[in-house]
């Protein structure tokens, strides 16, 4: 699909807005509204992480109200099963015929609460549709909506009784982002939004704003797709994955230290993300700094640590800040 020219303008326009509308009702979580809305332009989904009460399902759903997009929740418990998730074949005995109920899976936005709490097979059936874009039950394969985006989110706090993801169904997320308690300044206006949200549950206020049409984000995908890339950018966004494989030609110490590093997978997620991130800047080309900014929510859960590492506490997050100072910049 060819966008227009004189039509970017008032894509970027509209991405702004839509910035700022989440940023006023998500206050002290300017990182993790800029991840959903790279996600939503790179066509990619979101594994959130941070402790109860840091606005994780507050976010999603309030971008679910702004974009023309209908909106699920699944809370992930250890009884949970796939079709709980997928949708089931009832039995209508009255046609003597079996209808496909569709799950909480079918929704363009879904918020999957505490995957890890969920058990394999359920993990399993949720990855499939992320990357499939599609679910088969029994004999019959349903496509998914055209916009799907998922935000899985788990709680760093309790381990017990949860069933972390391998780290090979890790790479089918985009990003892997960890948030952080506000500060103090932020807390004080947070609880002054949550007066005011009091307020309007017992005397509610109508609310004028017109939802995204779902056009308008395939579009500013399609831009996003156009944006520029010279070729030593590009090099130097190749050359930060292929140094998590093998660093050994940087530093032979930091070379032991990682186990794997990141796929393919990983090198399309950096660079649709680095897109992302330069068009919402308003830039129509990627420069160095936005493969920068992007890397270690992309790369984080790509990079595993040895044994060795493990053992000195190194993690994800700090091998890749390893090879981002050890990578030169073009």
């Amino acid at each position: 699909m060819d966008i227009p020219r004189d039509d970017i303008p008032r894509l970027h326009a509209a991405f702004a807005a839509l910035r700022l509308d989440l940023a006023s009702e998500i206050v002290g979580q300017a990182a993790l509204v800029e991840r959903l809305l790279v996600a939503l332009l790179a066509d990619g989904h979101l594994l959130v992480e941070g402790a109860p009460g840091l606005a994780k399902t507050t976010a999603i759903r309030a971008l679910a109200a702004r974009v023309e997009a209908d909106f699920a929740r699944v809370q992930f418990t250890p009884d949970l099963l796939p079709a709980d998730l997928t949708g089931t074949e009832i039995w209508r005995p009255q046609d003597a015929r079996f209808e496909f109920v569709p799950g909480p899976i079918f929704h363009s936005l879904l918020l999957a609460d505490e995957i890890n709490r969920a058990p394999a097979k359920v993990q399993s059936a949720l990855l499939e549709a992320m990357g499939e874009r599609q679910v088969t039950v029994g004999r019959q394969t349903y496509a998914l909506p055209p916009l799907f985006l998922v935000m899985a989110t788990q709680n760093p706090i309790e381990q017990e009784g949860t069933f972390p993801l391998p780290e090979a169904q890790l790479d089918r997320f985009l990003m892997h982002v960890r948030i952080g308690y506000p500060e103090v300044d932020t807390e004080t206006e947070i609880l002054r939004l949550a007066r005011e949200r009091a307020r309007a549950v017992l005397q509610p206020v109508a609310r004028a704003f017109a939802p995204m049409p779902q056009a308008d984000v395939f579009a500013a995908r399609t831009a996003v797709l156009d944006l520029h890339v010279a070729p030593a950018v590009e090099r130097y966004l190749v050359e930060l994955v292929l140094a998590s494989r093998d660093a050994t030609r940087y530093d032979a110490a930091l070379a032991r230290r990682i186990a794997w590093g990141a796929s393919p997978r990983g090198s399309i997620a950096l660079e649709r993300c680095a897109r992302a991130h330069a068009w919402l800047a308003g830039r129509d080309f990627v420069t160095p700094d936005d493969v920068r900014a992007v890397a270690p929510d992309v790369l984080r859960h790509r990079v595993l640590p040895s044994y060795e590492a493990t053992a000195e506490g190194w993690d994800g997050d700090r091998l890749v800040a390893e090879l981002l100072a050890k990578v030169p910049l073009p």
